[in-house]
């Protein structure tokens, strides 16, 4: 028997790629509800190769009889439809930032902490990390099993399609334009994305650092362990799709640079491409449509004491949010809501 399935935000990025991906890994769906704002209704979008779902306005659905909801609409919209959805009895795994810091909502990645799904109990309501964070704790977590992280400083190449379509739509605009020697004129981004960086995503809070920065940090902690403590700068890049990360990590023991490949070698979700020669690393256009987190450049950091640096790269709208959803309802499914 299969599940009845609400995508919410279906005319998004997020809520496209979370659409192909119930049916690339042909989750058991008796029915898939496309749901966006009430300007979307009508609209047509594609689920596997043979079936068209028309776009229902998610302002006036009935959540009743719905058995999951993978929602990405944004923060706001979330606020108020995840929770009804909830109320209703459909379970929700909620792509925004609105619940991640809830202390009755589970905050889960299912390489690193399965058994938090149990915790959905309490408010129907699941929270999938920030991308940035997703695709680091998949990295981390079997380097924390052998030596127990201290502290982690990473810094982020941040595609833009993190910050959605428009933003996309930006680059490829600003590009063209400076081609052909046209003004550029930044909307999305603070600044010109085409030919630059940009180290600035979301807003800036009172201690200096920007609230992408303090997601990295609170969402690692909730999710890993609340004792590493975690350092970053988030910077904006040209890229279309995937995101990167230089990552710097301080073990409590000495761990080996070839104790911890082998460890990521085994590791769920993890791949690593890591040859000490020309194209022996992952970049973000192989990792674009590609599921796993890839690992890179493993090596010890002689600064400090027990420091190892590595190079990470995922698909921020795969891994780093319709995938990870997707397993989660996944997980949910095989543990808790058998049919």
């Amino acid at each position: 028997m299969g599940y009845k399935v609400a995508v919410i935000g279906a005319t998004g990025n997020v809520g496209r790629e979370m659409i192909q991906t119930l049916a690339e890994r042909n989750f058991p769906v008796s029915e898939v509800i496309a749901l966006a704002s009430e300007r979307s209704v009508g609209r047509e979008i594609s689920f596997g190769d043979d079936k068209i779902l028309k776009v229902k306005d998610l302002a006036s659905f009935d959540f009743t009889g719905v058995d999951i909801a993978l929602s990405s609409p944004g923060a706001k919209v979330s606020a108020v439809h995840s929770p009804r959805a909830a109320a209703a009895g459909c379970v929700v795994v909620d792509n925004t930032s609105h619940f991640r810091m809830d202390p009755d909502v589970p905050l889960v990645v299912p390489e690193v902490n399965p058994q938090a799904i149990a915790g959905y109990k309490k408010k129907g309501i699941i929270a999938n990390p920030n991308c940035s964070t997703i695709q680091m704790v998949v990295a981390l977590k079997p380097l924390h099993d052998l030596g127990k992280i201290k502290r982690v400083v990473v810094s982020t190449y941040q595609s833009v399609s993190g910050a959605g379509k428009e933003a996309m739509d930006e680059l490829f605009n600003q590009t063209r334009a400076i081609y052909v020697n046209d003004p550029v004129k930044p909307q999305k981004f603070t600044k010109q994305i085409a030919f630059n960086v940009i180290p600035h995503i979301d807003v800036f809070m009172e201690d200096g650092s920007t609230k992408e920065e303090w997601k990295m940090t609170v969402e690692t902690r909730k999710i890993l362990d609340p004792n590493i403590e975690v350092h970053a700068t988030c910077v904006r890049v040209p890229v279309f799709v995937s995101h990167s990360e230089a990552v710097n990590v301080e073990f409590e023991r000495p761990v080996d640079e070839n104790e911890a490949r082998e460890a990521l070698r085994k590791a769920p979700g993890v791949v690593v491409v890591d040859h000490r020669a020309n194209e022996g690393y992952v970049t973000p256009v192989e990792a674009a449509g590609e599921d796993p987190v890839y690992v890179s450049r493993i090596r010890k950091d002689p600064t400090i004491k027990n420091g190892l640096s590595f190079w990470c790269v995922a698909d921020n709208l795969r891994k780093g949010a319709a995938l990870n959803a997707v397993q989660i309802a996944e997980v949910l499914i095989r543990d808790y809501l058998k049919k």
